[in-house]
């Protein structure tokens, strides 16, 4: 990325990422990003938590970030993650976030691994996890996903319609609501996406300002590897960041975001 509070970005050139030396030293350099963008913004470094995101990253790349300081990982397909989750499972210490959109009939792979589900967007599929959750004996952290863009190709709740949407989460005893999440528009105009992201915050301040427990929503999962540091002068907690950790990836983002509609 270039000058983060630029009138547009460049498309990015993300570092290598083959050894663990490289994951190290990408790592840092985000954390510093991280550091350096809530300087900026007046805020804590430790208010923003970072998500390396390692959708098709296979396993031995994987177990080099862990070892190189990935408490987290986030994952946009949870087959793939559920897989990884097996695969790897001596890794105790390894969090998996499932950020990608969940059909109903997939419940059971979040319910049975993640620790934390990004993208709740229909009480249908909230009913789908709540009783699988119970049938593990487990809870599961969730974040709301909004629709911030306008584009009928993203999923998640509409703005005006997220706040009905939380109200009627609580009968859901398994899910325990953290936050909202957002997909910007993937555009290089600065205040396209920072509109995204203002709008998340708003939203957010409006649904707490009505609820009677307003520490449900404190986080604010928005930014990516493009756009993450003005996501953070915006009021992310959460900034999930792939290609800046584990380099560049061979398909585009409508490949791991698919279009609503079209299943996941």
């Amino acid at each position: 990325m270039c000058n983060a509070y630029g009138s547009t970005m460049s498309t990015p050139n993300y570092p290598p990422a083959e050894t663990r030396e490289d994951l190290a030293k990408n790592l840092q350099a985000v954390q510093d990003r991280i550091s350096s963008a809530a300087q900026r913004a007046g805020r804590a470094t430790d208010e923003v938590r970072l998500l390396p995101v390692s959708k098709t990253i296979d396993e031995a790349h994987i177990r080099l970030a862990v070892d190189a300081g990935c408490c987290w990982l986030g994952e946009n397909k949870v087959q793939e993650a559920h897989h990884k989750w097996e695969a790897m499972s001596d890794l105790d210490e390894v969090k998996w976030s499932v950020i990608g959109h969940l059909q109903t009939n997939k419940a059971k792979f979040v319910a049975r691994f993640a620790s934390e589900f990004q993208a709740l967007d229909s009480l249908r599929l909230a009913e789908a996890l709540d009783r699988r959750l119970q049938v593990e004996g487990r809870s599961l952290d969730v974040f709301v996903q909004v629709n911030t863009s306008g584009e009928a190709s993203k999923y998640g709740v509409e703005p005006h319609e997220a706040g009905d949407f939380i109200a009627e989460l609580p009968t859901f005893s398994s899910l325990r609501v953290r936050g909202l999440m957002t997909l910007a528009a993937f555009s290089t105009d600065e205040a396209r996406v920072r509109r995204c992201f203002s709008t998340l915050r708003t939203l957010r301040d409006q649904i707490r300002q009505d609820a009677p427990d307003p520490a449900v929503l404190e986080e604010l999962s928005m930014g990516m590897s493009g756009d993450f540091e003005w996501a953070i002068d915006e009021g992310a907690t959460v900034v999930r960041v792939g290609q800046a950790i584990f380099g560049p990836r061979l398909l585009p983002d409508s490949y791991y975001w698919p279009a609503a509609g079209t299943g996941s």
